[in-house]
């Protein structure tokens, strides 16, 4: 069988997924080597994510390397992934989702209900922190880097009195013991791609595409290439204040999408039905531009004010 090369990042979680993807291939008879590359995100950890406000962060890297043929596969997160691959790529697979939702860690609190009025909440993402402050104005957001076990830490150290972070991230590490509370989709609209891993290949090379096509999960794939859609539409990247999540059932897919101001002072929310996954995404963000998503996301752009305040 084949030896394939797999370009990952460092940190505990990029390794826990391309060690997973890893064993599957293996067990396919392949031969597997990793090569851990660091990327722009890795390098700057002292400033929130939305003010580097950079494309492809995480994966540019990685992209360079698969280029160069140094790599074969890279294994992302796939809400890490642009929505317009930066050179000659594709996704070969998208894998088996697990929960896309958000989860809220705290010692001393069970749920964001319980938190008291101005209590300190650590995330660096603009979505999480907009819907946070549209239901609990209250509380305090500040900027929290650094990989899933570094975050635990300073929420163990009492820097903040909770934490946001991916449900998926958490569940594949087994670092839940402090997860009081999953947030409902209709209360946190998960990012685009939350919970599924995107396998990204060069752009035509079929043989290693044959070899990680038994990974590709069609629902999966369904449902993230909506919510990519939905994001490419809006201009977005990872680090934007919006939020996608599309679930199919008996080929219809229903499509619910948000974006928010910052501050959670304006929130549009849209559900749309479709079966086409692409038609309805971009169906559904020109909906947002319309309602005014597109005056909300020129001014995160062009403000500063918009990033969490450093602690």
């Amino acid at each position: 069988m084949a030896l394939l090369r797999i370009g990952s990042r460092g940190s505990q979680l990029a390794l826990w997924q391309a060690n997973h993807i890893s064993d599957l291939l293996r067990a396919r008879g392949h031969k597997v080597e990793l090569e851990i590359i660091k990327t722009t995100g890795d390098k700057i950890t002292d400033v929130a994510l939305a003010k580097v406000g950079t494309k492809g962060m995480f994966t540019k890297e990685i992209e360079e390397a698969l280029q160069e043929g140094r790599v074969d596969l890279a294994v992302h997160s796939l809400k890490d992934l642009p929505t317009e691959l930066q050179g000659p790529f594709e996704i070969a697979a998208i894998t088996p989702r697990v929960d896309p939702r958000d989860a809220f860690l705290s010692i001393k609190y069970k749920s964001i209900d319980e938190l008291p009025q101005g209590a300190k909440v650590g995330t660096s993402s603009l979505r999480r922190q907009a819907q946070l402050k549209q239901f609990r104005p209250d509380l305090d957001i500040y900027p929290l880097r650094g990989n899933v076990d570094t975050r635990v830490r300073k929420l163990e150290e009492g820097q903040y009195d909770a934490i946001i972070l991916a449900a998926a991230g958490l569940t594949r590490l087994g670092k839940t013991q402090y997860i009081r509370q999953i947030i409902a989709a209709d209360v946190m609209c998960p990012a685009a791609g939350q919970g599924a891993l995107g396998i990204e290949i060069r752009l035509g090379d079929a043989e290693t595409r044959a070899h990680l096509a038994f990974l590709d999960d069609k629902p999966s794939r369904v449902a993230t290439v909506c919510e990519r859609a939905l994001l490419n539409k809006l201009g977005g990247g990872c680090q934007v204040p919006i939020g996608a999540s599309a679930e199919v059932k008996d080929g219809v897919i229903t499509l619910t999408a948000i974006c928010a101001r910052p501050d959670g002072t304006e929130l549009l929310r849209e559900v749309q039905t479709g079966t086409d996954p692409v038609e309805l995404g971009e169906r559904t963000g020109d909906i947002l531009l319309s309602r005014g998503a597109d005056r909300i996301l020129q001014e995160v752009y062009g403000a500063a004010e918009a990033v969490p305040r450093q602690s």
